[in-house]
């Protein structure tokens, strides 16, 4: 398998400006060179604190000709602090195979100007061609963009009443009626009784699906998942909210800087305030333990993962050689493989005990 090679063209006085404040989001003009094909782009920082490094990541989008593989826009990952490159793959794969709408990534090789800028990963945008290309009724889409999208009345950055409960979610597509009915589903989450909960909630949101994704976050251990970190999708058909994750490179035993996240950091149970009401809600919190073990028994498995991991490492490895930001940590990169494999084995150990919990 062969990686993509990206070729990057943006003329110095429009690179100067993008470089003059890393957080305008004001994209500029660029082309873009992709197996001899030509596209003329839009392009962008992306990301919040990850700006910061020097690695940076980008946002694509195309207007002539107006597509790339089904996709008007896509974003390009530095994994800057991951020493793998690899768990924000890992984990989007992993959302896949246990029943989770989840963007496709692929692995990228960059040169901007001619200048290598060493290896990416791009990933699908959640948008109306991400439901398109798999078919899905079109709905509404929000990012989850900060802490106020935690399901509550109250936000988790401030510690008040939200002034407003479109806080914390940017409209990717949809209408200002859809927002209304964002609102409402909020609204309700908040305000049915517990008797009436569990018969009430599955007419707004696919528990199921929400259970998938819950059991994704736990077993990848992404801390700020709960709040942050995914996308809402309302299918038109069935009026039902699903939830996306996005942006998972904080996983797989690291935290968003790259530090020892230890395998007991993230409860069995996690967080936030849908969550907290779904499971109590007996017959849920059964449905929720038996996907667990289903989940511990198929798909995260040292034995299952291995040859993944090992594939996707040993495929990037000569990329990240020649990565001028990576290539003189090629021996932390080395180490990783190993490291994640221990962190599954023993969060799939501190999940079994912890199982018992949720009876």
């Amino acid at each position: 398998m062969k990686i993509s090679e990206y070729q990057l063209y943006i003329h110095p006085i429009d690179l100067r400006e993008l470089r003059k404040d890393i957080w305008l989001d004001d994209p500029v003009s660029a082309k873009l060179a992709i197996n001899k094909k030509k596209y003329e782009i839009d392009i962008a920082y992306r990301g919040s604190h990850i700006r910061e490094f020097r690695k940076k990541s980008y946002h694509i989008s195309f207007y002539k000709p107006s597509t790339y593989r089904n996709a008007k826009e896509i974003h390009v990952n530095a994994e800057y602090k991951d020493p793998s490159l690899l768990r924000n793959k890992l984990s989007l794969d992993f959302f896949n195979e246990i029943g989770c709408l989840s963007p496709k990534s692929q692995f990228v090789n960059i040169k901007l100007n001619g200048k290598n800028e060493g290896l990416y990963l791009e990933l699908e945008s959640v948008d109306e061609y991400f439901l398109a290309n798999r078919q899905l009724p079109k709905g509404p889409i929000f990012y989850a963009v900060d802490g106020d999208a935690n399901f509550s009345l109250m936000s988790d950055l401030d510690k008040e009443v939200k002034k407003s409960l479109k806080l914390g979610y940017e409209k990717k597509y949809g209408t200002e009626q859809d927002e209304i009915h964002l609102q409402e589903m909020i609204i309700k989450i908040n305000t049915i009784s517990r008797a009436d909960f569990e018969k009430e909630i599955v007419k707004y949101l696919n528990v199921d699906q929400y259970l998938r994704w819950l059991a994704g976050i736990v077993f990848t251990q992404n801390f700020d998942g709960f709040v942050h970190n995914y996308a809402l999708y309302q299918n038109s058909e069935t009026k039902l909210y699903e939830i996306i994750p996005w942006d998972y490179d904080a996983t797989w035993g690291r935290d968003l800087n790259g530090i020892v996240m230890e395998e007991d950091y993230l409860r069995i149970e996690g967080f936030n305030t849908l969550t907290a009401r779904i499971l109590d809600v007996k017959t849920f919190r059964g449905q929720y333990k038996d996907l667990l073990e289903v989940i511990l028994n198929n798909q995260f498995k040292v034995d299952y993962l291995k040859l993944k991991i090992q594939g996707l490492h040993d495929l990037i490895r000569p990329y990240i050689q020649e990565d001028p930001y990576k290539k003189d940590d090629i021996h932390l990169f080395d180490k990783e493989p190993e490291y994640i494999l221990n962190f599954i084995e023993a969060r799939a150990n501190y999940i079994k005990r912890k199982l018992d919990t949720l009876d």
